[in-house]
């Protein structure tokens, strides 16, 4: 699936000398288009360097995003510096070290692994979490669904646009190029059908959906205006997959000791502002720079939530505001009004980013 990197983040992967790779993959977002379900444009923006950020900002595949991340990890720590398949079953803070028990997926066998800190960096419904809040509750469900999918398709606009249309139920789709290699477009289309409260069992998560369950959402819908025929995106798509659009209430702390969390696990959020996967990385810049520093690893582990925990809580409450003010909005009010008060309420406006260390 498409994931956005925000300039703030393509900084900090620019600082690890990824720049070249990253523009030979992914595609640098020149315009964000927001439209209605007839095409019909409503607002555009400029976005990454044609907006006036010193660095791009990028659209790319998640999965090729994280095989360039894994070839850049074992170039500069060796080939055995990730261990895939293995499953945390359990840990325990020591004196000296974090002493996690695992399980090998493929063979079943039990391993123990010692460490200086345990980062669970293991997504939303992270099992470190669980083990360091387990009173936290079932996630926060907005009441949408989403339907996300890659295909290949044409180029639309410039090549390089995202486009984001409502309509007048607020059923949403979000279509943009992910890959500088191949003509792939991800799409994402979320539609509300609950009330919002708790995340049940049932809801379901990452299962397999169908072209004909998104396409009843988009009846009547018409993209020609814009270049892309919807029918054809959903129904070319090999894979459709779908999920809760969900997040969780701000933590007052994420770890203790020689353990913390990161991104997702920490801190998940709407996919509006497309700031998710961005905030985990400029969360990996700090933890990096707070453990180089030396010193106690849990002191190191306190002034890196310290710094952050602040700042992607106010992207949780930016995240939630944003997505009411483009729902309750009528007729053309201002996108631009909300789009810029979200970078203001981040930090990711263009003074800031380009300011920063």
């Amino acid at each position: 699936m498409g994931i956005s990197l925000q300039p703030h983040a393509v900084r900090e992967l620019t600082g690890l000398g990824l720049e070249d790779v990253l523009a030979a993959t992914g595609v640098a977002t020149a315009e964000q288009v927001y439209a209605d379900g007839h095409g019909e444009r409503r607002f555009a923006e400029e976005a990454g360097m044609a907006a006036g950020y010193q660095w791009p900002q990028y659209a790319i595949h998640r999965g090729e995003l994280q095989l360039l991340l894994l070839d850049a990890v074992r170039e500069q720590l060796g080939p055995d510096a990730v261990r895939t398949g293995t499953r945390l079953e359990s840990f325990a803070d020591e004196l000296d070290a974090v002493r996690v028990r695992a399980t090998d997926r493929a063979t079943g066998l039990p391993a123990t692994i010692e460490a200086r800190a345990l980062v669970g960096a293991d997504g939303a419904r992270s099992a470190v979490r669980a083990a360091l809040h387990p009173d936290q509750g079932p996630m926060r469900w907005s009441g949408v669904r989403m339907w996300r999918g890659v295909t290949e398709s044409a180029p639309f606009l410039t090549g390089r646009s995202a486009i984001i249309a409502n309509d007048e139920h607020n059923v949403q789709l979000v279509v943009y190029p992910v890959s500088a290699r191949r003509p792939l477009v991800n799409w994402v289309c979320l539609a509300p059908e609950a009330a919002p409260g708790p995340l049940v069992e049932n809801v379901g998560w990452n299962r397999e959906g169908s072209a004909d369950d998104v396409l009843r959402h988009l009846a009547g819908w018409d993209f020609a205006p814009l270049g892309v025929d919807i029918h054809e995106l959903v129904t070319s798509t090999p894979a459709i997959f779908e999920y809760p659009m969900v997040d969780r209430d701000p933590l007052p702390g994420w770890g203790r000791g020689r353990v913390t969390l990161l991104g997702d696990a920490a801190h998940p959020v709407y996919p509006t502002g497309a700031n998710g996967a961005s905030q985990a990385v400029v969360d990996a810049r700090v933890l990096a720079k707070e453990l180089a520093a030396g010193g106690d690893t849990a002191a190191a582990l306190a002034r890196y939530e310290a710094a952050r925990i602040g700042p992607t809580g106010d992207v949780l409450r930016a995240n939630r505001e944003m997505d009411r003010s483009m729902r309750k909005r009528e007729g053309r009010d201002p996108v631009a009004a909300i789009t810029d008060k979200y970078r203001q309420t981040t930090g990711g406006d263009v003074a800031t980013v380009n300011a920063g260390a």
